[in-house]
């Protein structure tokens, strides 16, 4: 095993330790930094291709087959009793972390558009941030319910504001959605959304419960998700918007999992389309738009942008937005 992999390897999970599980999630920094301190559990991942490495994706997959290990110990367990049996899921599946509470985050901006709307997300993949006219929303005191019923019990997404953010008064009136992904996720597939309830981190209770409020909704509900690629299924999807609507492209946590030169195709795919451009990312993804955000961006902060231009910063799974 090449050791310029294994420390590769150790720096991502050490980064994840401290960056993205430290204050969120005590069992995931724990696991992350003993698989960076382990030779037997970074040779394990080393010898993954190096897009199935992500500490979601593992952990997720760890908590699939076997539920959340105890601790460090009982994943090294685990991992080496079990460890083909992870490896196929691994490769398998994705890291589809289809978070409904960052509809939190993007409300405020579908609010604000020209009214009515055709939503189009990329990367759906159970469509279930297409939906945010569905769920109840906390924004401080100001308490918003969900405009449509399903006949299923709503989520409540609770969601901090700071600055100027232009908080809505009333839902977005969406006459028109579909979704595109190269895995759709189908939720009327239970293994598929089991697996989507083990992307959720161990200590969430909360979150994998409005997931699952998420889910009920979008059985009712039947929002189309075509299995098509980012890049040549954007225009091809686009083309069946009505044309009495403002079209919205949106995304959330979809572009670090493709290279910068396939980002910059995706942005000029975007802008020929004319349509509004809602884009949720983790700050760096988008180098091109942050200009002076770089000494304001905070380690678990996504970037809310609308036509590439930066409005706010965002909670990863829509606990907070901060406007510019």
């Amino acid at each position: 095993m090449n050791v310029d992999s294994l420390e590769k390897v150790a720096a991502w999970y050490r980064r994840f330790a401290e960056l993205e599980a430290r204050g969120i999630s005590p069992l995931y920094e724990e696991l992350a930094g003993a698989v960076a301190d382990s030779e037997q559990l970074l040779e394990f991942i080393a010898r993954l291709p190096e897009t199935k490495q992500q500490p979601n994706l593992v952990f997720g997959a760890v908590r699939y087959l076997f539920g959340a290990p105890k601790d460090s110990r009982h994943l090294r367990e685990l991992i080496r009793d079990n460890g083909e049996a992870i490896r196929a899921v691994v490769l398998r599946r994705s890291t589809q972390t289809n978070e409904p509470a960052r509809c939190a985050t993007l409300l405020p901006v579908l609010a604000s558009l020209p009214q009515p709307l055709a939503l189009l997300e990329v990367v759906a993949a159970a469509g279930l941030c297409l939906l945010p006219d569905y769920y109840g929303y906390e924004y401080g005191d100001r308490h918003l319910e969900p405009k449509n019923s399903a006949g299923a019990e709503a989520p409540t997404f609770n969601c901090a504001v700071e600055g100027n953010v232009p908080v809505p008064t009333h839902m977005p009136d969406i006459i028109w959605r579909a979704g595109l992904d190269l895995n759709p996720v189908d939720v009327s597939d239970v293994d598929a959304c089991r697996w989507l309830e083990a992307l959720v981190w161990p200590e969430q209770e909360g979150r994998a419960e409005r997931l699952k409020r998420a889910i009920a909704i979008a059985r009712k509900t039947d929002v189309p998700i075509k299995k098509a690629d980012l890049l040549e299924g954007v225009p091809a999807v686009a083309e069946t918007a009505p044309r009495n609507s403002t079209l919205v492209v949106l995304h959330s946590a979809v572009l670090a999992y493709v290279g910068l030169k396939v980002r910059h195709k995706f942005a000029e795919t975007v802008r020929k389309i004319g349509a509004v451009w809602v884009s949720n990312e983790g700050v760096g993804v988008l180098p091109w738009l942050e200009g002076d955000l770089q000494p304001a961006k905070g380690a678990r902060s996504f970037l809310l942008s609308v036509d590439e231009k930066p409005v706010a910063l965002t909670g990863p799974h829509g606990q907070y937005i901060r406007w510019l």
